[in-house]
């Protein structure tokens, strides 16, 4: 079977997800290209392979890239969220390695400065959308504002549930304004954040991707794991879906998510503008 058949509703998150349900250390398109019985070169020929076929892929999706940023008529978010090491940043730049910077914008949200804060929680969010043609990648997002607070205790479940319906109000007026929205939440297991957060002590050159504050957020690994299963369901639209993407494995992540994002640009049905003249009859000297 191909990589990326049915990824869209392979990968879509149930009404009733529950986090602790789902295997971050999941490689199913892994065994669907032949590694289910074992591989004489072991997980590093796996992971090759799945280095090559995502390469494959995005060549794919930066033709349709190309052909959104010509039409100028549709657009595309996609938003990444991810409990701290998940590999927002590294899905960013394997997806987006061969797309023309000219129709691609990609956005960082940190918490909200003070200027933020003294406007609703999707104001600095909105100026970010993609225009015409393009195609924007929000590492974290406006969800952000229904997570860490919500956790942190400063806003309580009626102020939760009345930011759910505006996300879900915000979501669909992108989506009827000519915005395609995919969400995608990589799913990581808290014994592989360990991990990943040893190796960024362990090495120098890494540790600027440290911060302290990361400890105190992986002891409240529970509740977040909660905030996000709610926010999960609220918000999980036909038009706006959320993608359950196992990311323990940094290779398999990224061709889940390359295969997501190609077939949802396929239904896109993308096509290339007219010519502005009847280049039949042009001529050069």
């Amino acid at each position: 079977m191909n990589a990326r058949n049915s990824a869209c509703e392979r990968f879509r998150a149930r009404k009733d997800v529950k986090l602790r349900d789902e295997d971050a250390g999941l490689t199913p398109l892994r065994e669907e290209n032949g590694d289910k019985n074992g591989d004489k070169n072991g997980k590093g020929g796996a992971k090759q392979r799945e280095r090559a076929l995502t390469v494959e892929l995005i060549g794919q999706v930066a033709r349709l890239q190309e052909m959104l940023y010509a039409s100028r008529k549709q657009k595309l978010l996609l938003i990444l969220q991810g409990m701290d090491t998940a590999g927002k940043d590294g899905t960013t730049r394997a997806l987006f390695s061969q797309i023309s910077p000219m129709g691609l914008q990609a956005t960082g949200f940190a918490a909200p400065t003070e200027r933020e804060r003294a406007h609703d929680f999707l104001w600095r969010v909105h100026a970010h959308m993609p225009g015409n043609g393009q195609i924007a990648v929000f590492n974290r997002s406006h969800y952000e504002d229904v997570l860490v607070p919500r956790v942190l205790g400063d806003i309580d479940g009626k102020e939760c549930k009345r930011r759910f319906a505006q996300i879900r109000d915000f979501e669909r007026m992108l989506s009827e304004s000519g915005t395609t929205v995919m969400k995608v939440f990589l799913h990581i297991s808290k014994d592989e954040q360990k991990k990943r957060l040893q190796e960024r002590l362990d090495d120098p050159e890494k540790h600027w991707k440290f911060d302290p504050t990361d400890l105190g957020v992986r002891d409240q690994w529970d509740a977040y794991q909660r905030a996000y299963e709610d926010a999960i369901q609220a918000t999980n639209a036909d038009h706006a879906p959320w993608y359950i993407v196992p990311a323990d494995s940094k290779t398999h992540r990224n061709l889940i998510v390359a295969s997501l994002l190609l077939e949802t640009m396929e239904r896109m049905k993308l096509s290339w503008p007219a010519p502005k003249a009847d280049l039949a009859t042009v001529k050069i000297d």
